[in-house]
């Protein structure tokens, strides 16, 4: 059995990671809300653009358009593999980490090329020997509309000169505080659902100004930018509220650790008065 000294300063270390892991858990809070307020109020948003761009699609003239139109060979896909800079998040990170690896490899590895968001990604990705052509790292303290804007920018131009026959995008998906789901989504050639939309109504009622291939031309740009900002958007609520949950969980930890260590303690002590007790006994005994 450790010694009440070994004892004492294990209760010690473990009432300081107590504290850090409490002071991270106030702070991912914090940021999860503001995340997670950002990300509710751009989800109208992008959903009301999302059926437009459907109803844009019932036309079938419109899959001829570049960002539409569906490549016969698809000799090389363009991965979006969207984590954190830093850890500490519970399965955040090896969530996606995962399916992007799996993703990648059944497609074919040497026809790959990867854009990572997030230091764990491009670190995980870059240590393996897999094509990456881009990252970004360090900006998520500082994530900005604009921000979004150039990442769009540069997936979409890789998939419009050709660079790439498809582009898919993996990150987490905010359901709720304690959920986040992995989503695999092919984000170009658009591929939006038009199942529940009334094709009649709809192309019946649109009435486009100042003329529709204007306002289809106007509108796909912005769908797509819209809807990277928005997995950016996910990620980043996503990932506060994993941390905060992780270090929730292991304050709790911590708390049981204590408990358990503070009854080995007394046990220890106990053991050792009565040792001391005995000891002392025999002595008299042994006197007399």
């Amino acid at each position: 059995m450790a010694n009440l000294k070994d004892i004492r300063e294990r209760i010690k270390s473990v009432k300081s990671i107590k504290q850090v892991t409490k002071a991270m858990k106030m702070v991912a809070a914090a940021k999860m809300r503001r995340a997670q307020d950002n990300m509710e109020k751009a989800r109208p948003y992008s959903e009301k653009i999302s059926d437009l761009v459907a109803t844009f699609l019932l036309d079938e003239q419109n899959h001829e358009l570049p960002e539409v139109k569906v490549r016969d060979n698809i000799d090389k896909v363009l991965f979006v593999i969207i984590t954190s800079d830093r850890g500490m998040a519970g399965a955040f990170n090896t969530n996606v980490l995962k399916v992007a690896h799996k993703a990648i490899d059944e497609f074919g590895k040497e026809n790959a090329q990867l854009i990572c968001i997030g230091k764990k990604s491009a670190t995980y990705f870059k240590s393996r020997g897999y094509n990456i052509v881009l990252d970004y790292i360090d900006f998520w303290n500082t994530l900005s509309f604009d921000t979004g804007l150039n990442v769009a920018q540069d997936i979409i131009s890789r998939y419009m000169n050709k660079e790439v026959d498809r582009v898919q995008v993996i990150y987490n998906k905010f359901i709720n505080v304690a959920k986040q789901e992995v989503c695999d989504e092919i984000f170009l050639p658009i591929t939006t659902s038009t199942e529940s939309i009334d094709e009649e109504n709809q192309l019946s009622d649109m009435i486009y100004e100042p003329s529709k291939q204007v306002v289809i031309e106007k509108m796909i740009p912005r769908y797509l930018n819209i809807i990277i900002w928005q997995y950016l958007l996910e990620s980043n609520a996503s990932e506060q509220a994993a941390r905060m949950l992780a270090m929730e969980n292991a304050t709790s930890n911590a708390d049981d650790m204590i408990k358990d260590l503070t009854l080995q303690f007394n046990k220890a002590r106990q053991t050792a008065i009565t040792t001391e007790m005995l000891e002392i006994v025999s002595g008299a005994e042994a006197l007399n």
